[in-house]
């Protein structure tokens, strides 16, 4: 029990790194597998900053055996001046003091993405050892290690080795290499994912206009890596990137970059024959997929414009239908990109764009590039194209409309079919309380008996649900399993969803582990990203990990999720030991259900996520659209064969 009495001399004070080492958390998230990509992107933004401000045209990664990753730029390299307060070298005060660096006035970087993380001290403070070599005509280096002291009896973080040294080696190079090696004692894994980096480096690549990104991977010498990603193109290639396998209602994204009061502006659009919209914003290189008040702006902007054009044209009559914001961006691809100084994020998890100055400098500035073009005659098709789509979205919006209402007027209809179908559980609390989304009567049977009554709903499936990424609204409403769910959930859908009036704060789709249970998984995760994506935002969606393997003999029983656990799980058993492979939940009788995948103090639950919003609406698309070649090239690429649940493990947002 903490103590009652709270004086001076309960509040240690914590020196130098100490205190990154002591909540980690507090400084990178979690000690997870983000913690880890979080250390290496605050070297990488550093490196990208010196681009984004005219400095550097050049940038490599590496990944060594020894489980390190190095970060080279070709900017001007940290400074190696003795710093005047501090009394050490520029790149001593860097790597072991908290919030240094040149980022905290506008005279060094006139926009900065590093202001969204912590600084390289971080990284230091969380490796096992950082070395850091400085080319400035000769090549400086330094290096810094972390080790327990005994006598002190508490771990030294980032500790200098030896001042930074210049050993007088010439050197025609310019810039900053920085490796180091992520501490075991600190994170869960050590290992980096090479396609959450690739995913990473290739997405500022494309937002930074001719900077060259290498990615070299010498972890595998059977499977060498050594990618470069640079697109003279920037987010018009973007654009096109994401926009791959569908059908452009014209050839080129629109495009146009400008500055206003103070803030750099760059948006490029594209319309498909898509139902849906995608708008993917930045600020200063950081993803912004809460949006924010620069995505208010383009949204206005866009809106006003094609309003205007549609009522110059005659595209508006008086007896036609009116126009909504949501008509013009029906099939929109979109990337918005602003630099700014002085960024205010806000949401809980820091990607929401709180700065009220940059709504109104995007909207004006928007405004005033798109308007210039719909005066231009080589766009006139564009925006002819751009005025089609929108009566069509018009027309169909009215239709989902009256099929919303039908929806309505089914509600008591749908509400009465529940009874029969959701096994809903007795708890009102709807943070308490968790639905699963079971695959066929027979497991949805059995998890019906094995549940928990008080907080476990169950939702029989009985049959598979529409693939609504090739659907519009009011053709998905007339699915039927689709209907169930919105009504068990209890949110609405698209424009209508309210995450406030969600009855289970946990939906879980439980599904068998072969083909048709990932297409079911598949199926689920695209209706829920294109008309219940806060859903998954907010972190309410999971899917439910059945045991593949049962080992058992006697009295002794354990279950195995993958095959790389059953290994584990014969040598607990022993010999005599029985194997059973489960082909569907439909074997397991109640117990095994409870006991496997429902119990919450035994469970396994993925939880799905949307770590890169632009990669997440490129794979739906991919595996979800029209786009056959595409999808066999993704699959080629990353589905492992041999493996019967490989391929939903990279289905994951």
């Amino acid at each position: 029990m903490p103590s009652k009495d709270y004086n001076s001399q309960d509040i240690k004070i914590l020196e130098g790194l100490e205190a990154v080492r002591v909540r980690p958390g507090m400084y990178i998230g979690s000690t997870g597998v983000r913690g880890l990509h979080h250390i290496l992107w605050e070297i990488v933004d550093n490196a990208v900053d010196e681009a984004a401000n005219g400095f550097a045209d050049k940038i490599e990664v590496v990944l060594y055996k020894d489980g390190s990753v190095s970060v080279e730029d070709n900017g001007r390299g940290i400074p190696t001046d003795i710093h005047k307060e501090a009394g050490v070298s520029g790149v001593q005060v860097v790597f072991t003091q908290l919030h240094a660096g040149g980022k905290f006035n506008n005279d060094n970087y006139s926009f900065s993405g590093g202001l969204h993380g912590v600084g390289a001290s971080v990284t230091n403070a969380l490796s096992e050892w950082l070395t850091v070599e400085v080319y400035k005509k000769t090549v400086f280096k330094m290096e810094f290690h972390s080790y327990y002291d005994k006598t002190r009896k508490k771990t030294i973080s980032g500790e200098p080795v030896a001042p930074l040294k210049d050993t007088k080696q010439k050197t025609d190079k310019h810039g900053t290499l920085v490796r180091f090696k992520p501490d075991k004692t600190v994170f869960e894994t050590v290992e980096f994912n090479l396609e959450t980096i690739s995913k990473r480096l290739r997405e500022l690549a494309f937002l930074n206009k001719g900077l060259s990104i290498k990615l070299v991977d010498l972890r595998d010498e059977s499977k060498f890596y050594n990618k470069t990603f640079k697109y003279d193109g920037g987010i018009v290639d973007y654009v096109l990137y994401l926009n791959e396998g569908k059908t452009k209602l014209y050839d080129l994204p629109v495009y146009a970059k400008t500055e206003r009061d103070g803030i750099l502006i760059e948006f490029a659009m594209q319309h498909t024959d898509s139902y849906t919209e995608g708008i993917f914003s930045f600020v200063n290189n950081i993803p912004t997929p809460e949006g924010g008040t620069h995505e208010v702006g383009f949204k206005s902007a866009v809106t006003r414009v094609l309003n205007d054009f549609a009522k110059n044209n005659n595209y508006i009559k008086e007896k036609d239908l009116s126009f909504m914001g949501e008509d013009f961006r029906e099939g929109l691809t979109a990337i918005i990109s602003i630099k700014m100084k002085n960024v205010e994020f806000e949401g809980q998890t820091k990607t929401k764009l709180g700065n009220p100055e940059a709504k109104n400098a995007v909207e004006g500035a928007v405004c005033s590039e798109l308007d210039a073009l719909t005066k231009n005659k080589k766009y006139k098709q564009i925006f002819d194209a751009m005025m089609k789509k929108a009566l069509g979205a018009a027309k169909a919006r009215n239709a989902a409309r009256h099929a919303k209402e039908i929806a309505r007027a089914k509600s008591g209809a749908d509400a009465a079919r529940l009874i029969g179908k959701l096994a809903s559980c007795s708890s009102k609390k709807a943070e308490l309380n968790e639905v699963f989304i079971v695959e066929g009567d027979s497991a949805g049977g059995s998890a019906k008996q094995g549940r928990d009554r008080q907080h476990q709903a169950i939702l029989p499936l009985r049959g598979k649900p529409l693939n609504a990424e090739k659907k519009r609204i009011e053709e998905v409403l007339k699915n039927e399993e689709i209907r169930t769910i919105i009504s068990a959930l209890g949110t609405g859908i698209g424009s209508d969803f309210n995450i406030k009036n969600l009855n289970y704060h946990k939906v879980i789709i439980l599904s068998d582990a072969d083909q048709d249970g990932a297409h079911i998984r598949a199926i689920l995760l695209t209706f829920f990203f294109r008309y219940m994506k806060e859903l998954i935002q907010e972190g309410h969606v999971y899917i439910g990990m059945p045991p593949l393997y049962k080992v058992y003999k006697k009295d002794v029983t354990v279950y195995a999720y993958d095959d790389s656990e059953l290994q584990k799980a014969i040598d607990q058993v022993g010999r005599g030991y029985q194997l059973q492979r489960y082909k569907g939940l439909g074997e397991m009788n109640p117990e095994q259900l409870w006991d496997t995948t429902m119990d919450p103090a035994k469970r396994v639950l993925m939880q799905v996520t949307i770590d890169d919003a632009a990669e997440a609406e490129k794979l739906i698309t991919t595996l979800m659209g029209d786009d056959i070649e595409g999808r066999k090239t993704y699959i080629s690429e990353h589905a492992d064969f041999n493996k019967e649940d490989s391929f939903m493990e990279k289905v994951n947002l």
